[in-house]
C-alpha cells in the first residue's frame, strides 16, 4: 500500500480532559442493542462482537477509509478520520462526489479524540479498516456501539470486500455492499480477461520519501489491486517478506535489485522524492527503469490516492487510472510514453 510505515501505526489510545461528563451524557445504554429487537444484528471483530439495530443515521468512522463503505451505501458521516491528503472533510474527490456536498467534520489522525467524538453524538463507530487497540475500543464503546477491524486480519490489513461486508451489516444494507462488491470484482475480471498478458508476470509498489529512502510493500490495497490484475511479486523480492504481516521493508541501496520487475510502480513522498529517484544511478540501471517499466505517482496525485485507499469508491476509478499507465509501462519499450499521474 502506498502508505510509508508511520502511516501503518498511527492510531494510539488518548485521554480526554471532561471526557467522563461527556460519556456519561451519550452512554445511558450499553450501545449493545437487545434480543428483544428483531432487526437488531451482531458484527464479530477483534475484541469481540457489537450488536447494532436500526439503521444509524449519525457515523463517525476512524479507520482510514471506512468514510468510503458508509457513503458507497449511502450515509455520509458525520465525523471522519483524517489520513493523509488534506482533502475538505478527509474526502478525496471519489468520495465527494458521492457526498453530495456534505462536509464531516474531521478527527485527526495522529490520536482519537473522544471528546469531538462524543459531542459528534454518533449512532455507530466504525473502524473496520483501522487498528484501534482494546482501551481505544472500551472508550467508543461508551459512546456509541464501536466496530473494530476483524480479527483475522492485520491491523490496518483487511481487505476491501471485508470492510464491505462489515459495513454493509453495521449501516443495515447487507444486500447492497454486496451488489458493490460483486460489480467491482466483475471489473477486475474484465480488466484481466482484457489483459491476459497480466498473468503471472511480475509487479512491485516501492516508496520513494524525501530522505531518499526506498520501502518495498507484499501487503495493502495497492499490492492487492496488481494480485487482482494477475501480477504476482517478484520471486527474489516476495522472499523478503517475512512474518504473518509481510511488514513493508526498507531496500538499502545495495539491494535496489529487488525493486526489478515487469512493472514497478513507485509512490513519490516528499519534495524531493521524485528528483532523487530520476538521479539515482542505481535506480536508473535496473532494468525496470531502463526499459520504461516505472509508474511514477506523486503522494497526492489521483492514482495513487486511489490505490492508497483501495476501497468500495476508489477502486473503479483506480482501475480507470492505472490500466492505461501499467498497459504503457508492461511493454518495457522505453519509447512507450507512460502518462504522468495528476
Amino acid at each position: 500500500m502506498s502508505l510509508t510505515v508511520d502511516r501503518r501505526t498511527l492510531l494510539r489510545a488518548a485521554g480526554g480532559l471532561g471526557l467522563a461528563a461527556l460519556l456519561a451524557g451519550c452512554a445511558g445504554e450499553d450501545g449493545g442493542g437487545t434480543a428483544s429487537n428483531p432487526d437488531a444484528r451482531t458484527i464479530a471483530h477483534k475484541f469481540g462482537s457489537t450488536e447494532i439495530s436500526g439503521t444509524p443515521a449519525r457515523v463517525v468512522t476512524i479507520g482510514l477509509t471506512d468514510q468510503d463503505y458508509a457513503i458507497a451505501l449511502g450515509t455520509v458521516p458525520v465525523g471522519v478520520r483524517e489520513w493523509f491528503g488534506n482533502q475538505p472533510g478527509a474526502l478525496w474527490p471519489w468520495a465527494r462526489e458521492q457526498a453530495g456536498g456534505t462536509v464531516p467534520e474531521v478527527l485527526p489522525v495522529a490520536e482519537l479524540d473522544f471528546e469531538q467524538i462524543a459531542r459528534l453524538a454518533p449512532d455507530v463507530v466504525l473502524g473496520p479498516s483501522g487498528g484501534i487497540t482494546q482501551a481505544d475500543y472500551d472508550q467508543l464503546s461508551r459512546i456509541a456501539p464501536t466496530v473494530a477491524q476483524p480479527a483475522e486480519f492485520a491491523d490496518y490489513g483487511a481487505p476491501w470486500q471485508k470492510i464491505m461486508e462489515m459495513t454493509g451489516v453495521a449501516l443495515g444494507r447487507p444486500e447492497r455492499a454486496a451488489q458493490l462488491t460483486r460489480e467491482i470484482e466483475d471489473r477486475f475480471a474484465a480488466t484481466r480477461a482484457e489483459h491476459p498478458e497480466f498473468a503471472g508476470r511480475t509487479a512491485l509498489l516501492a516508496t520513494v520519501l524525501e530522505d531518499g529512502s526506498y520501502y518495498a510493500y507484499a501487503e495493502g490495497p495497492a499490492p492487492r489491486f496488481l494480485i487482482d490484475l494477475g501480477f504476482v511479486l517478484p520471486p527474489a523480492t516476495e522472499a523478503i517478506f517475512t512474518g504473518p504481516e509481510r511488514a513493508p521493508q526498507v531496500i538499502s541501496r545495495e539491494r535496489l535489485d529487488l525493486l526489478d520487475a515487469d512493472v514497478l510502480l513507485v509512490g513519490l513522498y516528499g519534495a524531493q522524492a521524485q528528483q532523487r529517484f530520476a538521479t539515482d544511478p542505481v535506480v536508473q540501471n535496473l532494468r525496470a527503469t531502463r526499459e520504461g517499466r516505472a509508474v511514477l505517482m506523486p503522494e497526492l496525485s489521483t492514482l495513487n490516492g486511489t490505490l492508497s485507499f483501495g476501497s468500495v469508491l476508489s477502486l473503479p476509478k483506480a482501475l480507470d487510472e492505472a490500466v492505461p499507465r501499467i498497459v504503457a509501462a508492461f511493454d518495457g519499450d522505453p519509447a512507450t510514453p507512460v502518462p504522468a499521474a495528476s
